[in-house]
């Protein structure tokens, strides 16, 4: 039956996954509609014989499922932490910090008071209401890299200035995200108390320190052992085993492992020592596999008949609107002070506002840690889609308003020049 479901949730995301792609849809939306067609949504409704021979409701079941998920999102959190460019933000300095922080600091706190605004029913049974908001506001404020540079990539704005900036801005997001969501998860498992609020930051800031002091010259040794051979094995398990071992460290400190997963990618991608081709079949296998196939199990979990009562509706469509207006608006302040006209504002709050990937990863933590119940896990699943889908198309109308611009003030100048020609 395990192989069953892996066979039928892969087929499913690979197929759907390339249909939104045809489309210029993001490929994620696809591979978590696979999960929604065979999940509580679609097919136990309408077929639930079906339904219940092809995904019993047996947990020992879904831990297998969601065994395989948990190792594909550790690689490929890991994968995505090696491949973060750090030289555009130096390059782009206090302008991709100003974006970022603004745009952070905005969708936090308007999440965080919606997750205190929103009616009890909404906060799953013994968890604390702070907690929930707190986990919320990390929610409405993370952005997704990945989603986003394929967004550039396809638009060919990858390169452009203001491709550039988006990126880098995303890379602060991701490392505050990646920080934010550790220390609330920390809470969450361990309770609200002033000695678990201190330990939840400390222990993060003491890895991080760690492993720039001590995992960094341990990862260029194990890199530089494994490249002495021609071929790729050596490279790729060597990181694979230095992924996994992070992410037990950081579980052991009672955080989450993704996190330690993302801090061994950036040590392994800034590593001196990595030869990045090498690592192109294990991201190949990741983003092929392992990654479609969690997106697939993320979606089993998404209960859209919920949306059928008035209460969750109402609410779900707050929560989108506050994370759509909140990360874009901060994005588009962060920009103004920047001294960026208000067509590169907008262009920087629509990359910003792409959620997808990372959004995904909070959601099925939040669950798994029983901080959503199935209804608000239903909703921030919604908020990475609607705000993914959203994107290219308000980034398109941007651009095309900036290079309108750009145009009319190389014609300015033109006649600025023959009038002085002239004279």
């Amino acid at each position: 039956m395990f192989l069953l479901q892996i066979a039928f949730l892969l087929l499913l995301a690979l197929v759907l996954g390339r249909l939104a792609a045809r489309f210029n849809m993001p490929a994620i939306a696809g591979e978590l509609s696979a999960g929604v067609l065979l999940g509580p949504s679609i097919l136990h409704p309408l077929l639930p014989g079906l339904s219940n021979w092809l995904l019993p409701h047996q947990p020992e079941q879904m831990h297998l499922l969601d065994a395989v998920g948990q190792l594909g999102v550790l690689l490929l959190v890991g994968v995505t932490g090696a491949e973060l460019k750090f030289g555009l933000v130096k390059r782009r300095g206090l302008t991709a910090l100003r974006v970022s922080g603004a745009g952070l600091i905005l969708p936090l706190g308007l999440g965080i008071a919606t997750g205190f605004l929103l009616p009890r029913s909404f906060v799953p049974s013994g968890t604390h209401q702070t907690v929930f908001a707190l986990f919320l506001g990390v929610a409405m404020c993370v952005s997704a890299i990945p989603v986003i540079a394929k967004t550039l990539l396809d638009m060919k704005l990858l390169h452009r200035d203001i491709g550039q900036l988006i990126l880098s801005a995303g890379v602060v997001d991701d490392l505050a995200g990646w920080f934010l969501l550790s220390v609330v998860s920390a809470m969450a498992a361990s309770g609200l108390t002033a000695g678990v609020v201190a330990t939840s930051v400390l222990y993060p800031v003491a890895m991080v320190v760690f492993a720039f002091l001590i995992g960094r010259p341990v990862v260029g040794w194990a890199l530089r052992l494994a490249k002495r051979s021609e071929s790729a094995a050596p490279t790729i398990a060597t990181a694979v085993v230095l992924v996994l071992l992070s992410a037990a460290a950081s579980q052991a400190m009672k955080l989450e492992a993704i996190f330690g997963a993302f801090v061994c990618g950036v040590l392994i991608g800034t590593s001196g020592e990595l030869e990045s081709e090498k690592l192109e079949p294990l991201r190949t296998t990741v983003l092929a596999f392992l990654a479609p196939l969690f997106f697939a199990t993320a979606g089993l979990r998404m209960d859209l008949t919920a949306l059928a009562r008035p209460l969750v509706l109402g609410v779900a469509l707050a929560v989108l609107t506050v994370a759509i207006v909140g990360k874009f608006v901060g994005a588009f302040i962060g920009a103004r002070l920047s001294r960026l006209n208000r067509w590169e504002a907008l262009a920087l709050g629509a990359g910003m506002n792409s959620r997808g990937v990372v959004e995904v990863i909070v959601a099925m933590t939040g669950l798994r840690l029983g901080v959503l119940n199935s209804e608000t896990y239903t909703i921030v699943i919604l908020v990475a889609i609607v705000t993914s889908l959203m994107a290219p198309p308000v980034l398109r109308f941007a651009m095309a308003r900036v290079e309108e611009l750009a145009e009319a003030e190389l014609d300015l100048d033109g006649e600025h020049a023959q009038s002085a020609q002239r004279a």
